[in-house]
């Protein structure tokens, strides 16, 4: 699986930003994602996680870092093979490079960066003033 983000760039803060990541090699459908981020200086951190959802029959849950709950929606586009993050109400300490990864099936940690096999290169996200 290869995934490729991209979408960052230097907002103002309250602005918004839409993260994508393009994802080859499997069926987004047959994969559980998330996005992380990680900050200078900083440990990698769970934004936001979507569940596998087989054959997209059911709709996927998803879960979210409490705070960016109520401001950042994680989706996926199956039909272009795409996970996004949109992003709303951007504050300078959601400043960091933001990562997409991906897990094939279900997993048991959804936030543990451990269990996540399939990682982007990041793309940067940039709020300030």
């Amino acid at each position: 699986v290869q995934l490729v983000e991209s979408g960052g760039g230097l907002v103002q803060p309250g602005a918004s930003l839409r993260l994508s990541c393009a994802a080859s090699g499997r069926t987004i459908s047959s994969l559980s994602m998330g996005w992380f981020r990680q900050a200078p200086g900083k440990e990698r951190e769970f934004v936001a996680h979507i569940a596998y959802s087989a054959a997209g029959l059911f709709p996927s849950r998803t879960f979210y870092l409490d705070s960016v709950k109520g401001r950042f929606t994680i989706s996926r586009d199956s039909a272009k093979s795409t996970l996004v993050l949109q992003m709303e109400s951007l504050k300078p300490e959601d400043t960091a490079v933001y990562y997409c990864a991906a897990a094939v099936g279900n997993v048991r940690a959804p936030m543990s960066s451990r269990d996540y096999d399939y990682w982007g290169r990041g793309t940067q996200v940039t709020v300030s003033s």
